[in-house]
């Protein structure tokens, strides 16, 4: 599964048109997981530094069942490019620009990202057979692909002509666009083989909250009692996963199954994001740590939330950000390396995959309407 980054875009927003509402009831777990000992986990990690092309730093963004990931790394002389890494790392080159950025794999190794182009726009891009496609736009100058499937639908964010930024599905060739919620903008960050799509989408008022599109509509998944959510990443069996503002505006990871919205809870701090998930329903994102202050990648399985840190003892290394985990628990993401921001990639020892379960099952507490509430919009820079 991939994982989709939140990214400040700085698009004029404006009108767009409505969609239809699934008005599916949501329930929302208030009880948040709590950090456990890593002796609570199935495994160790052993971890993969997947290097740069030359350069100082480097991330990483998607990964596929086969431990193919994806990201972006700088070159020598100060560029960042895709990268598709099996084994040794890829450069993907650009789309006529300097910079390229890959954010999306599927499993037959096709890979989605964006780049710049020779008019210093940037665009959507698909690399397949060894060549970049550029994806193009609603109208405008912008776009974005996060997330691809087996079938090879795409989706992302593109602007239109007047400015939007809206979020798009390619398919069969073409661009759609899936409109908002009711507000301005919209944004997608990623699909299952189901063709589900998430992201987040500007209500009325101008605040966002995390959509689901399935079967033509966006569907509202509300929040944990705050302003404002957007959504990340799913798997395919529909559940999403993401960050929600909570009643006491602290903003925490969800996992969102079965019309269930549940906090996941922090490492200690006030702030959580969950980017990833497999069909076992493994979850992986990133957490301040409160007083002792920073933050780190988490993984969130069989109920509890681990600090990666605590299951790794790879020497040198923090393990700030995870961004995306496959169905053998390999996970990605982005770490510290002797001061240095490097992508890398986690393996587990032995088999730390459960049994894919619903585990929310017969457990909502409540409920809480999706209408009606003043919502604060917020953005976090990938």
């Amino acid at each position: 599964m991939t994982a989709h980054l939140p990214k400040e875009l700085n698009m004029k927003p404006i009108n767009s048109f409505k969609v239809a509402l699934a008005m599916a009831p949501l329930t929302v777990l208030v009880a948040a997981a709590r950090p456990v000992s890593a002796a609570s986990f199935d495994s160790s990690y052993t971890i993969t530094d997947l290097g740069t092309f030359g350069g100082s730093t480097s991330a990483a963004y998607g990964i596929n069942n086969s431990g193919q990931v994806v990201g972006s790394a700088d070159t020598s002389s100060g560029v960042t490019n895709a990268f598709l890494y099996s084994g040794t790392s890829q450069n993907l080159g650009t789309l006529g620009g300097s910079s390229s950025y890959a954010y999306g794999i599927n499993n037959s190794g096709q890979v989605v990202g964006s780049s710049d182009n020779i008019n210093g726009f940037r665009n959507a891009f698909l690399y397949s057979s060894g060549s970049l496609q550029n994806l193009g736009t609603l109208g405008g100058g912008f776009s974005e692909a996060r997330s691809i499937n087996t079938s090879g639908q795409i989706v992302g964010g593109a602007s239109t002509a007047s400015g939007d930024l809206n979020a798009f599905l390619y398919s069969g060739g073409s661009l759609q666009d899936l409109g908002t919620l009711g507000g301005s903008s919209s944004y997608a960050y990623g699909i299952n083989n189901s063709g589900q799509v998430v992201g987040f989408s500007d209500i009325a008022g101008g605040n966002s909250h995390a959509f689901l599109y399935s079967d033509g509509a966006l569907q509202d998944l509300g929040t944990l009692g705050g302003s404002s959510s957007e959504a990340y990443g799913l798997n395919n069996l529909g559940q999403v996963v993401g960050f929600s503002d909570t009643s006491s505006s602290d903003s925490h990871a969800f996992l969102y199954s079965s019309g269930t919205l549940k906090d996941l809870g922090t490492l200690g701090g006030t702030t959580s994001l969950a980017y990833g998930i497999n069909d076992a329903g493994q979850v992986v994102g990133t957490s301040d740590l409160g007083a002792s202050g920073g933050n780190h990648a988490f993984l969130y399985s069989n109920g509890a939330i681990a600090d990666l840190n605590s299951l790794t003892t790879a020497s040198g290394w923090t393990l700030n950000t995870a961004t995306a985990i496959n169905n053998a628990g390999q996970i990605v993401g982005i770490g510290t390396l002797n001061g240095q921001s490097r992508a890398f990639e986690l393996t587990p020892n032995v088999s730390a995959v459960p049994e894919p379960t619903d585990e929310l099952g017969g457990l909502a507490i409540g409920l809480l309407l999706a209408t009606g509430a003043v919502w604060k919009h917020k953005r976090q820079q990938a």
